[in-house]
């Protein structure tokens, strides 16, 4: 990670203005502790409607004094574009997180995703045009590869998409290049896939899977496995998130922007597999996992069978290299879990 080590040095130099759209959500807080341990100046907004004020407390918990006088947070809606004027005022670099993710989500819901994840993009272009902002990194998604059958996904080649969510995060990276084109905007979209890690929410109906089925575990309660579990996913930690929305933020060379690039590490692991890797580091803290086995039902609505990125042009053009493989990642979150979870 040399390019990104060396990048890091220079911004721990130099503290900037940054504003992080779903502050208070699982990457948006682990993005804001790691800005405000860089000295950096930090603008957060969120409505709490996924995100929690107990993730933003632990920010608090886990950085100096000083370092969190220098974060301001607006609790306000994007789909107000006031809100979004306010919070752009005075910013340097949108890192934009703030969606209604989850697939089953849109699905029952499709009218109150696409208000977030279309309109609220909107406003939120809109306010960074207005504002000046040097660059605009938003939070986009593999479900944009639709139905294309062919692995790994490379940026350039998609399918038809399979959800309402899907359509919603296409959308906004056509609404980036036309911003781009029309205004001179620079912005960059990172295509996450399966992004895990700590602060992540077990609970509900639409969340992840792996702080889910660790939850369960711990509690004695059903692990479920929509399908056969050969469904597989490229699962990318955290930290591997947080390096890509800085790489794509701090990059000088103006040919990588007004792009998209995956955010993943380039490897498939199935559900049966993930499972079994859960399995084997929950065991020895909790006996009576022994002989669990997890609980097969129907496939799920909107999903895709394989999931894997191409991570090459990352790596090519932001100097992106993947700090933690699964196992890195699940053996870094595993003490949070267990200490979270239970």
């Amino acid at each position: 990670m040399d390019n990104y080590n060396r990048l890091m040095e220079q911004l721990a130099g130099q503290q900037r203005k940054w504003l992080i759209t779903g502050v208070a959500g699982f990457i948006g807080s682990n993005l804001l502790e790691h800005l405000l341990r860089l000295g950096q100046s930090v603008v957060g907004l969120d409505n709490f409607s996924t995100g929690k004020p107990a993730n933003l407390q632990e920010v608090r918990e886990s950085v100096s004094p000083e370092q969190w006088q220098s974060f301001r947070f607006i609790e306000g809606d994007i789909c107000s574009l006031s809100t979004c004027r306010e919070a752009c005022r005075g910013i340097d670099y949108v890192l934009h997180e703030a969606a209604l993710g989850s697939v089953p989500r849109s699905i029952e819901d499709p009218i109150t995703s696409n208000e977030t994840n279309v309109s609220g993009f909107l406003n939120m272009l809109v306010a960074a045009r207005d504002a000046q902002v040097k660059r605009f990194v938003y939070a986009a998604s593999s479900s944009t590869y639709g139905d294309h059958p062919g692995l790994p996904k490379a940026e350039d080649i998609i399918g038809k998409p399979l959800s309402p969510y899907a359509v919603t995060k296409y959308v906004n990276e056509l609404y980036a290049e036309v911003f781009a084109r029309t205004y001179g905007m620079e912005l960059i979209g990172l295509r996450y896939f399966n992004v895990f890690g700590r602060r992540q929410d077990p609970d509900g109906a639409y969340a992840a899977v792996i702080p889910k089925w660790i939850k369960a575990m711990i509690k004695g309660e059903p692990v479920y496995i929509n399908g056969t579990g050969e469904t597989s996913r490229d699962f990318c930690y955290v930290e591997n998130v947080i390096q890509m929305n800085l790489l794509a933020s701090l990059t000088a060379d103006g040919a990588v922007v007004n792009q998209v690039y995956n955010t993943a590490v380039n490897a498939r692991t199935d559900l049966n597999e993930l499972y079994n890797k859960l399995h084997v580091r929950l065991l020895p803290l909790y006996p009576a996992l022994q002989g669990c086995k997890p609980v097969y039902r129907d496939f799920r609505r909107g999903d895709v069978m394989h999931s894997q990125a191409d991570i090459g042009k990352a790596e090519r053009l932001l100097g992106y290299s993947p700090s933690h493989m699964i196992d890195e990642g699940l053996d870094a979150a595993l003490g949070w879990y267990i200490g979270n979870l239970t």
